[in-house]
């Protein structure tokens, strides 16, 4: 069972899709710190979780289930700082910017 990392502010990431129902970066809590040190953690998870797997502690379906989930996170949270840079560039407010679906995210072709 994966446990809770708290991040500052309001975001809290846990287990299943690193955060609880209801909680997205949508609900205007994440700034760009928020965002990068959410993919920073996630990033440490995926060398936490190779780690465990040398050692033994999980199977490597264990691990894989995880990282699938984990690069799908990492893939919302980079295209929202492109979404929320993006409109900055074109002077918009980087507020506005939504984290997009799974579907969307990782339907991305080029």
């Amino acid at each position: 069972m994966w446990g809770l990392l708290q991040l500052p502010g309001s975001l809290v990431f846990g287990r299943a899709r690193n955060r609880p129902p209801g909680a997205s970066y949508a609900e205007g809590t994440a700034d760009d710190a928020a965002i990068h040190q959410h993919i920073t953690a996630l990033v440490d998870e995926e060398h936490q979780l190779r780690r465990r797997l040398t050692a033994g502690e999980i199977s490597r379906d264990e691990e894989h289930a995880r990282l699938a989930t984990i690069e799908v996170e990492l893939d919302q949270a980079w295209d929202l700082l492109r979404q929320r840079d993006a409109k900055r560039q074109y002077a918009d407010n980087p507020e506005t910017a939504r984290e997009r679906s799974p579907g969307i995210v990782e339907g991305y072709l080029g």
